[in-house]
């Protein structure tokens, strides 16, 4: 007895027989090779990323303890300035001088450049008389409306009474500010208090792109009427009444050979001397307890560098304290 059975249909031998799973398997193979390159791209990108991070910021810890090391180099200049005080200051005497002339130190992992300058070559905005302060808002080019409003307000904040000055400002008018607060009624502090005062602004105070702020030319810490001479830069020098151009540049170039007497100041200014010489003072260098030390580490061939600024007060047994102490710091 014949039994029939239904096999189905016969596939034929080959490729072309193959079950159509492989297919699904190799995308599933082709995805995972994807993610797994898209995972170790984003690995090797993360470990790039935070490799650079860590060299940036060791460059920047570099640059700082660079920096500090300039601001204790500095403090060893005044010091051997002040034990060498009949030395001039010369590249072969080994005296640096206080006037903030720029001194370049290399070091083994990088360099430093510090400047010293001595406060007594300032414009003290506490005791200064106000002539000189006017004349230099106005050589760094402020109009008149603004030197006058700024001179006169800086008066009203210092003074203990509340009469206003023409141009000034006192308590009525700071109350009614967004944020109201007084003034202080009594002298200046910091430099940066300026900012609260009417009509300073932060590019007055700190300068901006080719405009030179006022801070560098301002103290608190001199408390002396007059202008050292052997240390003010031209722009101060220039706010002293009676200086011309002439005679400033005149006192730059002697003092680049030795401290400036009052002979010299004579022979220089010649007539206009007894009109100027209530403004001015022709103290030696090393006298004078209280100076700034500026100090920028830089690593390499970078220009910009990590900058600190130090005020120092010494006295005749050379200790010192800080007065100040701004890290890090804006250098123009």
């Amino acid at each position: 007895m014949a039994i029939d059975r239904y096999i189905g249909p016969v596939r034929p031998r080959g490729g072309c027989g193959k079950r159509p799973d492989g297919g699904v398997a190799l995308l599933m193979v082709l995805w995972i090779l994807a993610v797994l390159t898209v995972t170790v791209l984003s690995f090797s990108y993360t470990t790039r990323s935070e490799t650079y991070a860590a060299i940036s910021f060791r460059e920047g810890v570099e640059k700082k303890f660079l920096a500090e090391g300039g601001i204790e180099r500095g403090l060893m200049e005044i010091i051997y300035r002040k034990t060498n005080a009949s030395a001039p200051a010369t590249e072969t005497s080994g005296v640096w001088k206080t006037d903030g002339t720029a001194y370049p130190v290399t070091a083994d992992n990088g360099s430093f450049v510090v400047s010293i300058m001595n406060e007594s070559g300032k414009v003290d905005i506490n005791t200064t008389p106000e002539l000189i302060l006017r004349n230099l808002f106005a050589n760094l080019g402020l109009s008149m409306e603004e030197v006058d409003t700024i001179v006169d307000s800086i008066g009203d904040w210092r003074d203990a009474d509340d009469l206003v000055r023409l141009h000034g400002a006192e308590s009525d008018y700071y109350m009614s500010l967004p944020t109201p607060y007084k003034p202080r009624n009594a002298d200046f502090q910091t430099l940066e208090e300026l900012l609260l005062v009417k009509g300073v602004t932060p590019q007055i105070l700190y300068g901006g792109g080719e405009k030179k702020g006022v801070i560098d030319y301002l103290t608190v810490y001199s408390r002396s009427t007059r202008i050292n001479v052997n240390a003010a830069p031209k722009e101060v020098l220039l706010a002293v009444p009676g200086m011309t151009t002439d005679a400033a540049d005149a006192i730059l170039a002697l003092r680049e050979a030795r401290e400036l007497t009052g002979q010299d100041m004579m022979g220089i200014i010649g007539q206009s001397y007894s009109q100027m010489s209530s403004y001015i003072d022709v103290a030696g260098l090393s006298t004078g307890g209280v100076f700034t030390v500026t100090s920028k580490g830089m690593k390499g061939t970078d220009t910009t560098g990590y900058a600190i600024k130090a005020t120092v007060s010494i006295d005749a047994k050379n200790n010192f304290r800080y007065l100040y102490y701004k890290s890090p710091a804006a250098t123009q």
